[in-house]
């Protein structure tokens, strides 16, 4: 985003109008309200268990109780200014038309486009600014599901593993970590019984193909 050419703001935007997409078809502002909240009963139920560290404890409390009150304010609704604002709409409504963003058919965008960086820049950041409550809620809240379950080293056969699930335990996330520096990559899916992991290797011509080695990697089920 803080980049200095036209192609970084252009991209900045581009993210900026995923995420309104992606708003405009759920309530996320009630289901991360939602999930805050859960997760803070979540916590308050291991509060009193022996090892908890109770100052990281009331540290994380304060903070989704924070995020949950900032979400619940009216101040939560700035980013419909975001879905009101005229540039924006008007490159939402032509950016999914293959060369419709051109300076033929949005020459104001382009007009924006070539105001100085520094300008450009400061723009984005106050759009991006009315989006900080539901950025900080998310992070935190991918933070401490992420952080609910270790890494467990695990061998997928000839690039294939399988696992079955305890039905008990609400999973909500399965992680695969593997070495930056991998020359294949997972190919994930499951339900509420099972799941599994395929390794594929890529191909620069065709289709990519199952990885017919062994292949160790880092496996952790999420659930808090």
């Amino acid at each position: 985003m803080r980049g200095y050419s036209i192609w970084d703001s252009r991209s900045t935007i581009s993210h900026i109008l995923d995420i309104l997409n992606i708003m405009s078809r759920i309530d996320l502002r009630s289901e991360l309200v939602k999930e805050l909240e859960r997760q803070t009963s979540a916590l308050l139920a291991i509060s009193s268990r022996p090892g908890v560290d109770s100052s990281i404890l009331d540290d994380t409390l304060k903070k989704l109780d924070s995020y949950t009150l900032n979400l619940k304010s009216s101040q939560s609704h700035s980013c419909d200014a975001l879905r009101n604002n005229e540039l924006l709409k008007l490159i939402r409504q032509r950016d999914s038309i293959p060369g419709g963003s051109c300076d033929f058919d949005i020459p104001i965008y382009h007009f924006w486009l070539k105001q100085p960086p520094e300008q450009r820049i400061e723009i984005l950041e106050s759009w991006l600014d009315l989006l900080e409550n539901y950025r900080l809620s998310i992070s935190v809240i991918l933070g401490l599901l992420r952080e609910s379950a270790i890494n467990t080293p695990v061998l997928a056969e000839q690039g294939f593993y399988q696992q079955s699930l305890d039905t008990s335990i609400p999973f909500q996330l399965i992680r695969v970590l593997l070495s930056s520096d991998a020359d294949f990559y997972a190919e994930m899916s499951g339900g509420k019984h099972r799941f599994s992991v395929r390794f594929m290797m890529p191909s620069s011509s065709g289709r990519p193909g199952p990885c017919s080695n062994d292949v160790e990697f880092q496996l952790s089920c999420c659930a808090l």
